[in-house]
């Protein structure tokens, strides 16, 4: 689960503050400098933002999809005025975005994938079974929530939403306890979604949740997250500069293997997403260069004062002068729900 993108959240226990996530290595990254153009496309509660505005004479354009952060950003806007532009919006609208907003290009692009801790920690939201509340899970509050895909959806659709986006072994066989249970009364609430997957995944000391995984796949589910992360990827590489970063926050296996071949591709280095399609006769010229080690975790020091940020990875690379490209269908096929059997 993402460690939350502002500069404080409501933690089990009461208010806990705490830094942005990998915030320091972020910087060093982008390198923000004075006249600099920057996108932040997850902007919570404006944590990245504000460390690159520090900069003076830096612009950011920011972006959420939640409008209950973009109405937070109003006092960030007067406090930088002519320097920060908020919109709502998808990552999949970036570059539409941006050219509404006069940016023609970006000299960095940061994302950080995931529920943030203001959605994490309010119980209205219902993206977490900590607290009882609507089974919502909706980060703009339209379209399909999660109560509607529980109740709605048919037993093989609920077990490869399981299976592939929260990675449980036990897809099968929560899906079809689910489909019991809503046949004797509508699954509505967190803490009884909860409860139901208990049943069959009973919890063992010092593991996770047994609701974990199916809270995580409907999340990814309801809000299309890898999809709007593998378009986010291809518009970011249209509007940054040559020379310019793109770094990317991931909190789990699923996000952080798409950004992965997503630069080893674009690099290059990959094989399975840069494999030459029919009628070609030479790969394209890598349209970001990789540097370093990577991932960049969190420090020991990080985590104790975050536990949040223990699964974080960093991933950045820097964009050349290539053109840039459309998307891979390798990549969009990593994002959707593969072909293949379900768990039990």
């Amino acid at each position: 689960m993402n460690a939350g993108r502002g500069d404080t959240d409501i933690a089990v226990g009461g208010p806990a503050r705490h830094l942005p996530v990998l915030r320091a290595e972020i910087l060093t990254v982008l390198a923000p400098h004075a006249g600099g153009t920057y996108l932040d496309a997850t902007f919570g509660a404006g944590g990245y933002t504000r460390a690159i505005l520090a900069t003076e004479g830096a612009k950011v354009l920011a972006l959420d999809r939640d409008p209950t952060a973009v109405a937070g950003a109003e006092p960030s806007t007067r406090e930088f005025p002519g320097r920060l532009s908020v919109a709502r919006a998808r990552f999949s609208d970036l570059e539409r975005i941006a050219k509404d907003r006069g940016f023609a290009s970006f000299d960095g692009v940061v994302f950080d994938i995931g529920v943030s801790s203001m959605q994490l920690d309010e119980p209205a939201r219902g993206f977490s079974f900590r607290q009882d509340g609507p089974l919502d899970m909706r980060m703009e509050g339209e379209g399909q929530s999660a109560a509607d895909l529980v109740n709605r959806a048919e037993e093989a659709e609920l077990a490869d939403i399981l299976y592939y986006f929260g990675e449980e072994r036990a897809a099968r066989r929560i899906a079809r306890a689910i489909i019991a249970e809503r046949g004797r009364a509508p699954i509505l609430t967190t803490a009884r979604l909860a409860e139901i997957v208990g049943q069959i995944v009973p919890g063992r000391p010092g593991a996770i949740h047994p609701a974990t995984r199916t809270f995580q796949a409907l999340r990814i589910a309801v809000n299309d997250e890898l999809g709007e992360l593998a378009e986010g990827l291809v518009a970011a590489e249209h509007v940054l500069k040559e020379g310019g970063r793109l770094a990317v926050v991931t909190f789990h296996s699923l996000e952080d293997r798409i950004v992965k071949q997503f630069f080893a591709a674009r690099s290059g280095r990959g094989e399975a997403l840069s494999r030459l399609l029919p009628g070609e006769h030479e790969r394209p010229a890598p349209t970001f260069i990789i540097s370093g080690r990577q991932p960049v975790t969190p420090t020991p020091q990080e985590i104790a004062q975050n536990p949040r940020a223990r699964s974080a990875k960093l991933r950045f690379a820097t964009r050349t002068s290539a053109p840039a490209r459309g998307p891979d269908a390798a990549l969009l096929e990593l994002s959707g729900l593969p072909q293949r059997g379900r768990g039990g």
